[in-house]
């Protein structure tokens, strides 16, 4: 199945990426991770979150007890290696601006892993959207509003979707509840990626 659904004006692109692109994807990402492993990072308050992080590009986000932010050097103070092609093409073909992305956020979502609703606001220009892809397992994507509560919109996200977050959507809350583990075939051991790619300055 493949077609585009705006929901609250998130741009959904179903079945974007069709399952050798997945393929290729995730062994150039598997070259990324060998030089920027996934930590398990916290939260200001010190939890622990459940999904785990890396990145690409010239900047990384990153949170630990000082704070959320974005950062140029890998928590193990190595530099995050470039964006690959294969994932910067995605953006030219949904982005819909002139501008590159500044950081590709990697997030491996294991069993039981999850992402509450938040807003990407560490960002100096919401003009630009922030593209999501997903790869591996199913998971249950909450579109919410800019403002904390409030009616929210789900829907399940399946490897090779892409979703653009810009214009009306930029700034609305959004999280991952819950995934299919063992949906997909396209990890050996389940789990579902999510990129995102983001401006940054």
């Amino acid at each position: 199945m493949s077609g585009i659904l705006r929901i609250r004006g998130f741009e959904v692109h179903q079945g974007f990426l069709p399952r050798p692109e997945q393929e290729a994807l995730v062994d150039d990402l598997r070259a990324v991770l060998a030089r920027a492993p996934l930590v398990q990072p916290v939260t200001p308050r010190g939890r622990p979150m459940s999904v785990r992080m890396s990145a690409a590009g010239r900047f990384g986000w990153i949170t630990d007890r000082q704070g959320y932010r974005y950062a140029p050097t890998h928590p193990q103070g190595t530099d995050w290696p470039p964006i690959p092609a294969s994932v910067l093409a995605i953006w030219e073909a949904v982005a819909g601006t002139d501008r590159q992305p500044e950081c590709c956020l990697i997030n491996w979502y294991g069993n039981g892993a999850r992402m509450g609703l938040h807003q990407d606001r560490d960002e100096a220009d919401f003009s630009q959207p922030v593209v999501s892809v997903s790869l591996g397992d199913d998971g249950l994507f909450r579109m919410g509003n800019e403002e904390r509560g409030g009616k929210t919109e789900s829907l399940w996200l399946r490897s090779g979707d892409v979703v653009v977050m810009g214009g009306e959507a930029r700034l609305r809350h959004h999280g991952v509840d819950r995934i299919r583990f063992g949906s997909s075939t396209l990890l050996p051991d389940g789990g579902r990626i999510n990129l995102t790619l983001r401006v940054v300055t």
